[in-house]
């Protein structure tokens, strides 16, 4: 399992952004970074500090993945023919956690980790604990019987800050999401502008 090494709002806050779009976000509340430095005037970034805001800000929307794990889905989706920028989104999304975020069975990224963590989800009636684990197109993830009354799954599947994009179809009534294609940069519905070409090009220099 991985450590999750910042709390979620001090991710936001050190972005300067609502990464997840929550209403109880820090940001939205206060500008300014963290720390007793925080509300000095920021100076304009370079373009090394552009490129590593873009790295950190898509990592830590994954539930702050770490380096190693981000640097290896990087050097996966390097190896493929195509765009590897849309195609390290697509391997993003394809990570077990993110298909039962994105399918609102929980409420946060985080949480998606733990859930499956603790073996509440089934891959193709089979039950799968590896948030990691990668989803194929096609795949049936669903939450396991004796999981489907747990108070933080029925709140998630409430929230209206958030909506199921096309690439999963969604029957709440079954909790059961069905993973229909890879998604590019334009399918995934992310509260802030993400830029992978920047975290490409960081990866590339560094």
């Amino acid at each position: 399992m991985t450590k999750r090494t910042a709390a979620k709002y001090k991710i936001d806050r050190r972005m300067g952004e609502n990464i997840w779009g929550r209403p109880k976000s820090p940001v939205n509340r206060r500008e300014y970074g963290p720390g007793q430095h925080g509300q000095r005037r920021k100076g304009k970034l370079s373009d090394f500090g552009m490129q590593l805001r873009a790295k950190q800000k898509l990592k830590g929307y994954y539930g702050d993945l770490t380096e190693k794990q981000f640097r290896r889905i990087y050097a996966e989706a390097e190896r493929q023919r195509g765009d590897t920028g849309e195609l390290l989104i697509g391997l993003l999304e394809r990570r077990l956690d993110a298909v039962v975020y994105r399918a609102k069975f929980v409420p946060t990224i985080f949480a998606a980790r733990q859930f499956v963590n603790h073996g509440h989800v089934l891959v193709n009636g089979q039950r799968v604990n590896i948030p990691s684990y990668r989803v194929k197109e096609g795949d049936v993830v669903e939450v396991r019987d004796r999981s489907k009354q747990m108070a933080a799954l029925l709140e998630a599947v409430q929230l209206a800050e958030r909506d199921v994009p096309d690439y999963i179809e969604v029957d709440h009534s079954r909790m059961t999401a069905k993973f229909v294609r890879t998604p590019g940069l334009s399918d995934v519905p992310y509260p802030v502008m993400m830029e992978p070409n920047l975290v490409i090009e960081f990866y590339a220099q560094n």
